[in-house]
């Protein structure tokens, strides 16, 4: 499967593509896409660390699963591909982003533009059966992406981390906020975004804390 990914991640990540773990979760991915409709494609995988270079990495997102429907994903969580319809999540997220930094128009679901300036956009598990969301859970991609946490929270300083809803929250945990910042909110799942994502300010206040560390603020629109 040819896959790409960034050569600074691939260095960092090299201790984990070497362990038995990650040697069964590739047999099974390979499997999966010989026998299976998954999404992403499988060059695209890796898709969040080939757009965003481990040292250049300011903002973090955590999602938890690809979409699993056709045309949607490509490796970046939130994101969808180009011309496809916002999922209600992105929606919402949208619509905070034009709440919180009075933006009109936000014209494409593809979040590269993001990840190119410095937003890892990273799903706990990286691939997915289609139209089974959660399928490919528990197969080692949370080891690897809590690697790739660990990693960044202990390698880099003032990292913003944007961690919605409880699964995320979970999953980082351990950041230290004095070292980075920490922005918890729920999930902007129709199901809770009334619930506190909406009014949150994430996308201002992970831009001032840039800016107040001396790098450039992010242009989410």
């Amino acid at each position: 499967m040819d896959v790409r990914i960034a050569p600074s991640w691939k260095q960092h990540l090299q201790p984990e593509f070497d362990q038995d773990y990650f040697a069964r979760l590739t047999d099974f991915v390979r499997k999966e896409y010989a026998t299976e409709t998954v999404y992403p494609p499988g060059k695209l995988i890796f898709n969040a660390f080939d757009q965003c270079d481990f040292d250049k990495v300011k903002v973090v997102i955590l999602g938890q699963d690809p979409y699993h429907e056709p045309g949607q994903a490509h490796g970046l969580c939130f994101s969808v591909q180009s011309g496809v319809a916002y999922p209600p999540s992105l929606q919402n997220i949208f619509k905070e982003i034009r709440d919180d930094l009075h933006i009109v128009t936000l014209d494409d679901g593809n979040l590269e533009r993001w990840a190119r300036q410095g937003v890892l956009l990273l799903n706990a598990t990286l691939t997915v059966r289609a139209h089974q969301a959660a399928s490919h859970q528990n197969r080692g991609w949370e080891q690897f992406t809590d690697a790739v946490i660990h990693l960044l929270a202990e390698q880099r300083e003032h990292l913003v981390f944007i961690l919605w809803g409880s699964y995320a929250q979970r999953k980082g945990a351990f950041i230290d906020p004095r070292r980075h910042l920490v922005l918890q909110s729920a999930h902007p799942s129709p199901l809770s975004a009334y619930r506190g994502f909406f009014g949150n300010h994430h996308f201002s206040r992970a831009n001032a804390y840039l800016t107040a560390h001396g790098q450039t603020p992010i242009d989410w629109a």
